[in-house]
């Protein structure tokens, strides 16, 4: 079919949990499952016309770049979904809803959208997700979050997509030890964001560290953190052979400038949510192209896989005057995993929040752009592989790919004994 084709971000974590709301009542209340002249159950968010979606994204904070990219995408798969005739008969609508990565506005965006809605193909941020997954699986509306904490699993109706934060660190201490030199006895320096994206992606660097007879030094910094001058001096002192960050883009900027300018030229490593292609076009530019990684479950946009080629070619011809980067692939990924859920829904004629949750969990194969993805066990990674890219501005997306995506046995190993 047509458009079957399956296929940046975290912060601090707030404390905070929705345990239960007036709205979450009343979608499950209203979830009676009544089947229609069709003959298929529906639910929330579904009428025999439309089926109505949310994204719960940034358009205004820190990652508004990341998200704009993601919506963008989401509509463009929307738009060429109802060209097609839709999914089940029925259109897809997408209530776009704008936090601007401010936990007490995604809470009231929830509360307003949640009632009258199937899935949430985006949630951005860790603290986002974080305060809202208690509601979410009550409420049972599968979610994809723009976010890759370990914490956030563990719920079927929350889906991380690709490899959680530890695992991708897990595979940037490998990439350090076999490609740049850092051996046994050094040290690896990580700067990373408090809550829960940083430390996951910690944990999983001090393992594949110990694996290896490293030592990690961390340097925590907040999100509101953007002169790493402080850390890059602190790192220095220490000798550090690289640099691993799990931070933003702005805060990879600075770190890789700051230590260029200073001569402190150790390779540096980031997730995916650390690396934007607009930094190419800032002072720290040249230096990205020197020092840096980025490793991801996700291949970078300039892949010669088919088709994530057919995707760039019909983002750039939508939006001709926009970037695609990590944000556009990640974004649609997310709905193309959907689009095989729906359907799979429609199949089974159960398009309720429990069904459509059901279609989801019964896909141990998924194959995406690049690595191919097992949701059947809510409480595992769907893939333990990563992709080593680094920073090109003359391809698409401003990255092109070093490594292709493998996994090792010690990631399992040690999500197999992660308390």
């Amino acid at each position: 079919m047509k458009h079957s084709r399956r296929a940046a971000v975290a912060a601090a974590v707030v404390a905070l949990a929705l345990a239960g709301t007036g709205c979450s009542t009343k979608a499950q209340e209203s979830d009676g499952g009544k089947a229609g002249a069709d003959g298929i159950k529906t639910g929330p968010g579904v009428t025999e016309k439309t089926i109505k979606l949310a994204a719960l994204t940034d358009l205004s904070g820190p990652y508004a770049t990341l998200g704009k990219s993601i919506v963008q995408a989401q509509k463009m798969w929307a738009e060429d979904v109802n060209k097609d005739g839709g999914i089940c008969d029925r259109k897809i609508e997408i209530v776009v809803k704008d936090h601007g990565y401010d936990v007490q506005k995604a809470r009231s965006a929830y509360t307003e959208v949640s009632p009258d809605v199937l899935a949430m193909p985006q949630v951005i941020g860790s603290p986002v997700v974080a305060a809202l997954k208690d509601s979410v699986a009550k409420d049972k509306i599968l979610t994809y979050p723009m976010a890759w904490a370990a914490s956030l699993l563990g719920e079927d109706a929350i889906q991380v997509l690709g490899t959680t934060y530890d695992i991708d660190m897990i595979n940037a201490v490998d990439f350090l030890n076999r490609e740049a030199g850092v051996k046994k006895g050094d040290k690896i320096g990580h700067v990373y964001f408090e809550g829960d994206y940083g430390q996951s992606a910690l944990e999983g660097a001090k393992a594949a560290a110990k694996e290896r007879g490293m030592t990690v030094v961390e340097q925590k910094i907040k999100p509101t953190d953007t002169d790493l001058s402080a850390q890059v001096s602190a790192l220095r002192a220490a000798k550090v052979k690289a640099v691993l960050i799990s931070a933003g883009p702005t805060q990879t900027a600075s770190l890789v400038g700051v230590s260029a300018a200073k001569g402190f030229t150790v390779p540096v490593l980031t997730s995916a949510p650390g690396y934007a292609p607009q930094l190419l076009k800032t002072p720290a530019g040249p230096a990205l192209e020197k020092m840096l990684h980025i490793v991801s479950a996700t291949p970078p946009v300039s892949h010669d896989l088919p088709d994530l080629e057919k995707m760039v070619a019909d983002y750039q011809k939508k939006y001709p005057k926009e970037l695609v980067d990590s944000g556009t692939l990640s974004g649609y990924s997310a709905v193309t995993a959907l689009d095989a859920d729906l359907r799979a829904a429609c199949e089974a004629k159960d398009l309720t929040r429990e069904g459509l949750v059901k279609a989801h969990r019964s896909q141990s194969e998924h194959k995406g752009f690049g690595v191919t993805q097992d949701f059947s066990d809510a409480s595992q990674p769907a893939t333990y592989a990563s992709y080593i890219s680094k920073p090109d501005p003359k391809k698409v997306g401003g990255s092109v790919l070093v490594e292709d995506a493998h996994e090792l046995p010690e990631a399992r190993e040690y999500f197999k004994n992660r308390s």
